[in-house]
């Protein structure tokens, strides 16, 4: 997708990018450039959060800035423009509108700026539809001001201003094969609000209808009131406040779930009634294990990288799944297949401030020891700071969640969509433990497998879980094993 726009010679414009896996829309979390601030080629401009990840974008030009079209907090639709840039500054050019300002038409149109004769634009999932060959009307045209006159008349018979007038048609709502513009997920969410889109005014770009708008037919439904019908003003600014944090009362806080929390709960709910889960058990005498990283602490062909028990738990998966090859595989619902891997994308799942996200070491299973504590160190420290890419969650196969960090023994995880299977490991503790016919204290775990049982059967399952517990009670089977 192309990123920018040229408005005139002088100023040219970035548009929202795709910053992973056909994603729609990003949050702008914050803006590192003001208008007038200088920038230059590559110079990250702002910080966006997807459902994925938060991403830092680079400006593609030099020049300085001239307008933010959206603050910080708002919600933009993959492709709309975020930010104008001033290529030739002191050039005496005029400045460059805004995108929802009126804009005069020339007098004759530039044949390279007319729409392809025979189309108009669409949306993913819907067919091309024959037009008259012309130019698209720009926003702002002479409608604008019956729209804005509209708009005032009514917002002032709300407000209790002046005397009430006459009723205003809704404007038609525009619409391609037969049905009103909006993208899948907006049309999932009219269906599960029961709103008729037909009924619902818009007032994205292209009159395609946005999620804002049907919250706003559902609002006056939800609460028994009639709707009060306010046609989309073509002046008005298309900054949409979206706050952090609505408090509705001194009893209760409303947070609007968003970005990266919001894809979790759609994962997770996905995962949880589309792959048959069984979660195994299995407490183990680590004490040895405690032992080789303490060892390996000192080692000093581990020197500048991080040594902890996640490290030895991690390889001990690896050496599970080399040994349980089949257990490494994913569904194909579509295809009706079970789709084995050769390779493990070992997934860790790191806490953040914006909620539970899984990257994962690309090819784990090939790394040495002193490389997969790189790996690990790296990983960790990427997703603290809130800098994980898309790509670096994508594309798992098995996750380990170490739920031990939090004193907690063990639990029931449940599956990273599209993988095979996750592995628990509880809190280490010092406990009373029978070692050599004798009652003593050891270091002890628990760790819990959960499976998709379309793919891994309870056998299968078993022998994974325990071939780690076997590796972490005797490390040496590292070697042996490996």
């Amino acid at each position: 997708m192309t990123t920018m726009t040229e408005t005139s010679a002088r100023f040219r414009e970035f548009k929202m990018p795709d910053v992973g896996e056909g994603l729609t829309e990003a949050e702008i979390l914050k803006w590192f450039v003001q208008p007038g601030d200088t920038v230059t080629d590559g110079q990250v401009v702002c910080e966006v959060e997807t459902a994925k990840a938060a991403v830092e974008l680079p400006i593609p030009f030099d020049g300085v800035v001239h307008e933010l079209r959206f603050p910080e907090g708002t919600t933009v639709d993959v492709g709309q423009v975020i930010i104008a840039i001033d290529v030739a500054p002191g050039s005496g050019d005029a400045p460059a509108p805004a995108a929802d300002a009126p804009v005069q038409e020339p007098a004759a149109e530039p044949e390279a700026e007319a729409e392809p004769k025979g189309r108009t634009p669409v949306l993913v999932g819907y067919g091309v539809a024959e037009s008259s060959t012309k130019r698209r009307p720009r926003k702002g045209a002479a409608a604008a001001p019956e729209a804005a006159a509209v708009a005032a008349a009514v917002q002032a018979e709300l407000n209790g201003h002046g005397a009430p007038a006459a009723p205003t048609p809704a404007p038609a709502v525009p619409v391609q094969g037969g049905r009103p513009l909006a993208k899948p997920p907006v049309r999932k969410l009219a269906k599960d609000l029961g709103i008729d889109l037909a009924t619902v005014v818009p007032t994205g770009k292209d009159g395609i209808i946005t999620r804002e708008d049907v919250h706003a037919a559902a609002a006056p439904a939800a609460s028994g009131a009639p709707a009060a019908v306010v046609p989309p003003v073509a002046s008005a600014p298309a900054v949409a406040e979206a706050p952090a944090v609505v408090s509705d009362s001194a009893r209760e806080t409303r947070i609007p779930v968003k970005g990266v929390r919001k894809a979790i709960a759609q994962a997770m709910v996905g995962s949880a009634f589309t792959a048959p889960h069984v979660t195994e058990f299995v407490t183990v005498d680590v004490t040895r294990t405690m032992k080789l990283v303490a060892e390996l602490k000192e080692d000093k062909d581990m020197a500048g990288v991080r040594v902890n028990p996640l490290l030895i738990i991690a390889k001990a998966l690896l050496v599970a799944i080399k040994r349980n090859p089949e257990v490494n595989a994913a569904w194909d619902e579509a295809n009706q297949e079970i789709v084995q891997k050769h390779y493990v994308n070992l997934g860790i799942a790191a806490a953040t401030p914006r909620g539970l996200i899984v990257p994962n070491i690309k090819d784990a299973h090939d790394k040495t020891l002193p490389q997969l504590a790189e790996a690990l160190g790296e990983l960790v420290a990427t997703a603290r700071d809130g800098k994980t890419s898309p790509a670096a969650m994508a594309g798992g196969t098995v996750t380990i969640t170490n739920v031990g960090v939090f004193g907690v023994d063990t639990g029931t995880p449940i599956l990273n969509p599209g993988e095979s299977a996750i592995l628990a490991v509880g809190a280490i503790k010092l406990q009373p433990w029978v070692h050599k016919g004798k009652v003593k204290p050891r270091q002890v775990t628990t760790l819990a497998l959960s499976f998709d049982h379309r793919l891994v059967d309870g056998e299968l399952g078993s022998k994974v879980l325990a071939d780690v517990a076997a590796i972490l009670e005797q490390p040496k089977r590292l070697i042996t094993w490996a």
